[in-house]
């Protein structure tokens, strides 16, 4: 079972949390200074239950981790990625029902079919 809360990724911890992981992550660019990204919160905390255990959810503050956010092209915060397997999609909405229905959709494209 992965963890149901989202996970503080570093530069140290990148590898084994995002590269290595089984699951597709989805990264959320963000900065404790920043109020969009600090109303965004709980619906990335949100998202844990709601795919428990088949994507793991983890943040990277921009401040502590600015190599990580050039590396996934991040120009302004809030910023989500999903990635799966070294692919690497911005997603867009930022309300819960919608952002759900985007990852759901990028899954299902990134996903193999059983």
């Amino acid at each position: 079972m992965m963890n149901s809360e989202v996970i503080s990724v570093s530069d140290e911890t990148y590898n084994v949390e995002i590269e290595q992981s089984e699951h597709p992550v989805l990264i959320d660019f963000w900065a404790p200074w920043c109020g969009p990204c600090m109303a965004l919160l709980p619906t990335i905390e949100g998202l844990t239950s709601v795919y428990d255990g088949e994507l793991k959810v983890v943040k990277v503050n921009v401040d502590e981790c600015p190599q990580l956010a050039e590396k996934y092209g991040v120009q302004g915060i809030p910023h989500l990625v999903l990635v799966k397997d070294g692919k690497a999609i911005k997603l867009h909405e930022r309300t819960r029902t919608r952002l759900v229905s985007e990852i759901d959709g990028v899954l299902a494209r990134l996903m193999p079919s059983a």
